[in-house]
């Protein structure tokens, strides 16, 4: 399949940068920058993690050491990049990966000598069905926060929770909110229940010994909140996108 080598270039990618990179090397990086060694034996593994992923896909030895050396001198400016940023920072995990996923996915395309399965890949992105999945679930996480929270503001003055994580609720909330709506476009109402049910009694019950009973009714309204309106926005997702 025209897809094997891709998989096999992003697990040799996988391996290289979480199974095979000490946390030493990691350390290095960020506090040596370009003068760090482990930077370069880092950068050098993934070009030769490269190498047999190539060569079963039957590329000749030319492309495949050629190809090799793209991606340990891109990995190797990628990992520099990123070592002059936060490393704590959630954003700059995800650009890097997503700068090496490019790298591979452009390694793969030059390989393959076919732009149809990229074409295919950019006509299903662009599809209104695709368009309209990724539009949803969009709408149910910050800006479905941010309606919630105005809709709330009448009580949030009257409660008040110092014993929870800074802005733990609104995250836990994106995340319930992202698994009902996954619920309800496979059909699974019954689930999202379960899901209800298994967050009322766990939230009312710890808070209930608590005795703060303001505190525990606005935490019901905001779960009962966030859970109907996906469950509305799940539902008219379905029916437009799909047909029911």
């Amino acid at each position: 399949m025209t897809t094997a080598p891709l998989l096999g270039l992003l697990l040799a990618h996988l391996l290289g940068d979480f199974l095979l990179q000490p946390k030493h090397w990691v350390e290095s990086r960020q506090q040596d920058g370009i003068r760090s060694t482990a930077l370069y034996l880092h950068a050098g593994l993934h070009g030769l993690l490269m190498l047999p992923v190539l060569g079963l896909a039957g590329a000749g030895v030319g492309f495949a050491i050629l190809a090799a050396l793209v991606v340990a001198i891109t990995h190797w400016l990628i990992d520099l990049g990123k070592a002059q940023l936060a490393a704590d920072k959630l954003r700059w995990f995800l650009l890097d990966q997503a700068l090496h996923v490019l790298v591979l996915v452009a390694v793969w395309a030059v390989w393959l000598d076919d732009s149809a399965p990229l074409q295919a890949a950019a006509a299903w992105l662009t599809r209104p069905e695709t368009l309209g999945l990724l539009l949803t679930y969009l709408i149910v996480t910050r800006p479905l926060s941010l309606a919630i929270a105005l809709a709330l503001r009448p009580w949030s003055q009257d409660v008040s929770d110092q014993g929870t994580l800074v802005a733990a609720g609104a995250r836990i909330g994106m995340l319930e909110r992202l698994l009902v709506l996954t619920l309800v476009l496979q059909h699974e109402l019954i689930a999202v229940g379960f899901l209800l049910t298994a967050k009322s009694v766990l939230r009312y019950g710890d808070l209930r010994e608590r005795k703060e009973r303001k505190l525990t009714e606005y935490v019901l309204l905001g779960t009962l909140l966030s859970v109907s309106l996906t469950l509305v926005i799940g539902l008219l997702a379905r029916s437009l996108i799909w047909g029911g």
